[in-house]
């Protein structure tokens, strides 16, 4: 069971380090969904939690407060939401963070972009249209189910994801699919690829995101724990590509670019 803590937070507008991201709205800390390659499990290193990450989150329940203050302080900059959560994991039926965080950064006509495996994000569409400049991402990295259950165990079915895009297209609202982390030998074979590529031109996405696994802290320990689970033939295969200098991830590069040529979708690498 998910150990959750309402919390209360002193600031809310991070700066980015991200290129062409000024600020970062992260309404929780820790996310639900609990897969198997998040890099934001670094956050436990601050937070003081023994939890397994993915087994907790801190509600920060006056977020919306304290980003209405720093807002009416700060230059205008692209928001991102979220860095080091998911602003759409389960507990936002609940809470509803995010939504009163968006209505704040509508109100100060901040422009948003948004990452998220979940179809809640629809409950908010109404109010994302308003806004001047917003985009919606989903993370896509396997369009097989029972594969994306074994390393993303809480997050919203494929299918469901794919509607949403579409949907949000439908309303004339930029979209996005970052596929990443790609897993090597367990969703970046070429049929797979194909299937993923196809699925997002259908549904008429403005671009999408590529990147690698990367091993970040905390990252190796649990990947090698999910290998050893369901694929331990791949754990040798795995140390090879991480540590060790090889063009594995160009050749992906390559292979991904080819397919997104061949179905006209614009496609930019994080790597």
């Amino acid at each position: 069971m998910v150990v959750v803590k309402e919390i209360l937070c002193k600031s809310m507008l991070s700066r980015s380090r991200i290129p062409t991201i000024d600020y970062a709205v992260n309404p929780y800390r820790g996310c639900e969904h609990k897969c198997v390659y998040c890099y934001a499990r670094f956050m436990k290193r601050f937070t003081g939690h023994q939890e397994e990450w993915g087994e907790f989150v801190d509600v920060k329940i006056n977020a919306p407060q304290v980003l209405a203050r720093e807002l009416s302080k700060k230059a205008k900059g692209l928001v991102y939401l979220s860095s080091v959560t998911d602003p759409y994991q389960p507990l936002e039926k609940k809470y509803e963070l995010t939504r009163k965080c968006l209505q704040k950064l509508l109100a100060h006509s901040f422009p948003i972009t948004i990452q998220t495996k979940s179809s809640l994000v629809l409950r908010d569409i109404d109010m994302l249209a308003k806004f001047p400049e917003c985009d919606v991402g989903f993370t896509i990295t396997s369009v097989d189910d029972e594969v994306g259950r074994k390393y993303e165990p809480r997050s919203s079915p494929v299918e469901e994801r794919l509607a949403a895009l579409e949907e949000l297209h439908d309303r004339k609202i930029m979209t996005y699919a970052f596929l990443g982390p790609m897993l090597p030998h367990i969703t970046d074979n070429e049929e797979s690829l194909r299937t993923m590529i196809q699925s997002l031109a259908q549904v008429k996405v403005d671009y999408v995101m590529v990147d690698r696994l990367n091993m970040r802290w905390g990252v190796w320990p649990s990947v090698t724990s999910f290998l050893k689970q369901h694929y331990p033939e791949l754990i040798p295969e795995y140390k090879r590509i991480f540590w060790s200098r090889n063009d594995y991830f160009e050749k992906m590069k390559l292979k991904i670019l080819k397919l997104c040529d061949e179905y006209g979708v614009r496609c930019e690498f994080c790597y």
